[in-house]
């Protein structure tokens, strides 16, 4: 039940991702990419769900483009509360301003604890996503992008995550 938990409130996080300008607006000759996405969800037996994910990028050509993302995700119900980190590089190639593939590396630590009978685990797991999708210009340096993710290094009988595949929405600003 907890990895079946833990992989929605994993994908409900991770699908909406966006990008965004700090501060001075994105230029034509900015190569760096700063943005994140945050997730909220609500389910059964109060379950509760609070997740960020930064990230920061460098446009190395055009179409290609590399960086680290974070991220934090803190879930609790009446029958357990987790808090899960991750951390890792990313890289994504931009191919006719329409389709992109990437893959993602992630180093999770995952601390769980069940209320009921008071059981403490905590654990470490790597992921490494690869996948790509369609990008749909929404403006002049703005897309939105639809993909899916595999996590190649999935395993179903020793994973804290219930599925290897992972669909994602995102948007993404500077292009």
């Amino acid at each position: 039940m907890k990895k079946i938990i833990i992989s929605m409130m994993l994908i409900i996080s991770g699908s909406v991702f966006s990008q965004v300008s700090v501060g001075t607006p994105v230029q034509e000759n900015s190569k760096w990419t700063f943005g994140g996405g945050i997730g909220l969800g609500f389910g059964s037996n109060s379950a509760f769900n609070l997740s960020a994910s930064p990230r920061v990028g460098y446009r190395l050509t055009d179409d290609l483009e590399a960086g680290v993302v974070g991220s934090v995700s803190w879930q609790t119900s009446n029958s357990y509360k987790s808090t899960m980190f991750g951390v890792g590089p990313f890289v994504n190639y931009y191919f006719a301003r329409s389709f992109y593939v990437g893959a993602n590396y992630q180093h999770y630590f995952v601390d769980y604890k069940d209320k009921y009978y008071d059981y403490k685990y905590n654990t470490e797991e790597n992921a490494l996503y690869l996948g790509g999708g369609y990008m749909q210009r929404i403006g002049n340096n703005s897309f939105m992008q639809i993909g899916l993710m595999y996590n190649v290094l999935w395993k179903q009988n020793s994973s804290v995550f219930s599925s290897g595949l992972i669909p994602n929405i995102g948007f993404v600003v500077g292009l």
